[in-house]
């Protein structure tokens, strides 16, 4: 039986939902990417027959890429503070600064009381990094105390969301660290900047959300030795193990490769450790 040929939507239509969606008072002062309004009504189109199909199916997935409900610090305020910190991360003042940051959001917020074993353990597999490529990083850069990196270690965050990515280059540049914050929609434009180390943390299970099987292509184009990708164990809403999930998606994005893969489970997530064969 012959597959069914959806209508085409005028594209005029979906420029102005992509308008229309960008300066709403939900998604306006985060700037998004327009590539990526564009992405997800091309996506949702390729599935829906009316432009109002499509902007239904495509504000459910922004919701959850943007994931407004994970929480966020009041990033104007925050972002005037930067410089009268002192300029060592080890300042315990530097450090309480950077608590707050991360305990404003809850995939951060979950690692801070593990966060120092966290990045021993992980850079004990990867050695210490030059290069980090952080891909939707969220608030994780604030971690950098933490990470014990050496003073030329290159540092970049990629992430869609505007003010964010604005206190995040106040911050390194106040630490003088090396690096950039970047805002890019990763999975539409995958960073081409070789390193070290990736680190996907939580987002992987989102990105599947978005476009079922994305994330083995994404993995393939990284320019990196080892990926650390992490996934939550248990969901949001309570305390349901996701690790008989969080293997099965990971191993389809595997599985076939010529790459070595380990485990680390920490008590709120397991990091699955991927070194390329390159």
């Amino acid at each position: 039986m012959a597959k069914k040929t959806l209508p085409s939507i005028d594209p005029a239509e979906k420029d102005a939902l992509a308008d229309r969606l960008a300066d709403s008072r939900k998604y306006r002062q985060l700037n998004l990417p327009r590539e990526t309004f564009l992405d997800l009504i091309e996506k949702a189109a390729q599935t829906r027959s009316s432009i109002k199909d499509v902007d239904e199916v495509m504000r459910r997935k922004l919701h959850n890429l943007v994931a407004p409900y994970l929480g966020d610090p009041h990033y104007e305020q925050m972002h005037k503070t930067i410089p009268a910190l002192p300029v060592s991360y080890d300042d315990p003042a530097v450090r309480q600064f950077c608590l707050t940051a991360l305990n404003s959001h809850s995939s951060t917020r979950e690692r801070i009381p593990i966060q120092e074993e966290f990045y021993r353990r992980i850079f004990l597999f990867t050695g210490t990094p030059a290069v980090i490529l952080d891909l939707a990083c969220g608030l994780n850069p604030f971690a950098l105390p933490w990470m014990h990196l050496t003073p030329t270690a290159r540092y970049l965050a990629y992430d869609l969301h505007e003010p964010r990515i604005e206190m995040i280059n106040a911050f390194l540049n106040h630490f003088g660290q090396g690096g950039a914050a970047i805002q890019q929609d990763i999975l539409v434009d995958p960073p081409q900047t070789p390193a070290d180390v990736a680190f996907f943390f939580k987002e992987a299970h989102r990105f599947e959300q978005r476009e079922s099987g994305c994330v083995r292509a994404f993995l393939e184009n990284l320019p990196v030795k080892f990926i650390l990708l992490s996934l939550p164990t248990e969901t949001l809403t309570g305390p349901r193990s996701m690790l008989d999930q969080d293997r099965r998606l990971v191993d389809a994005a595997c599985t076939g490769q010529p790459w070595d893969l380990e485990e680390m489970i920490f008590p709120s997530e397991i990091v699955f450790c991927i070194r390329k064969i390159v």
